[in-house]
Formats: C-alpha cells, structure tokens, sequence
C-alpha cells in the first residue's frame, strides 16, 4: 500500500473545494465588472443657480392651488429678489477677484466676505419672505408637501434625511 490511500478523504477533497471557492469568487467579481460596465451612470445633478428656476421645480410637486399661490408670490416679490440675487452674485464675484489679485490682500478678501456674507443673508430674507407669505395662503397639504422637498426628488413625504 502506498500513503496516498492512508490519506483521510477530508484532505484529499479539500484542494477540490478551494478550487471551486476560487472560482465562485472570480466568477463574482466577473460579474461586479460587467455590472459596471453595462450600468447607466446617474444622470448629472443639474443646480441652477437661478431661484425663479429651482422654486418651478419645487413647485412642481404640489398641489395646484398651491403652486399657483407659490409661484405668484415669488412673482409679486421678483424685484426685490433678483436685486439681492444679483448683488449676491457680485460679491461672490468679487471674492474671485481678489483672490486672483497679485499682490493678495487678506484685508480687502476679508472684506470681500463680508460684504458676500451680507448680500447672501439679504438675499434669503427676500426668498423667505416670498416663501412665508405663499405659506400663509397654503393648504395644509401644500405646506407639508413643502417641507418634505428635497433636491432632485418629488415632493412627499420623504423618511429619510439625506
């Protein structure tokens, strides 16, 4: 007789099992590749910058009578919102600007904060003052409905906070 056949059967198997295990995990990852590769990627994030625009797409997900009273509220406010909209922009963009000015003035970039910080909080009150008379006008379903808005998804309930 020879050692092979005083070899318990467990050790002789497992070389075969090893064997397979390797295979079910490269046929896996196998997989995991043409997943990815034959997937759709995500539709890019399209953020507007402009408020009339993204107050559309909010609006969009209420009830009628509700969107009508949003959108006319953010109409009868449009001067004064696009006036802090547009001094917001500046001061965003005079940030940039001194930020590329050679010699840099840390001073004046501070300043340039500031005045972005300022303009940006004048600019939110105008939004949420329009936003806090359309609410007043609201049915209960529209007001929740605008609560529970998030970017990119429909209005509703949504449960989770990302």
């Amino acid at each position: 007789m020879t050692a092979a056949h005083f070899t318990p059967v467990a050790a002789r198997s497992t070389p075969r099992w090893l064997l397979l295990g390797s295979l079910a995990l490269n046929l896996f990852f196998i997989g995991i590749a043409i997943a990815m590769v034959v997937r759709h990627p995500a539709p890019p994030r399209n953020w507007e910058r402009d408020i009339f625009v993204r107050t559309e797409r909010l609006a969009e997900g209420l009830p009628k009578a509700d969107r009508d009273i949003l959108l006319r509220q953010m109409q009868a406010n449009r001067p004064a919102i696009e006036k802090t909209q547009r001094e917001y922009r500046a001061a965003q963009e005079s940030i940039r600007d001194n930020l590329r000015k050679e010699p840099f003035d840390i001073t004046a970039m501070r300043s340039a904060m500031n005045d972005t910080r300022v303009a940006r909080q004048a600019f939110d009150v105008a939004v949420q003052n329009a936003f806090a008379s359309a609410a007043e006008q609201m049915s209960q379903n529209g007001r929740t409905a605008l609560a529970d808005w998030r970017h990119n998804r429909p209005a509703g309930r949504q449960t989770d906070d990302k």
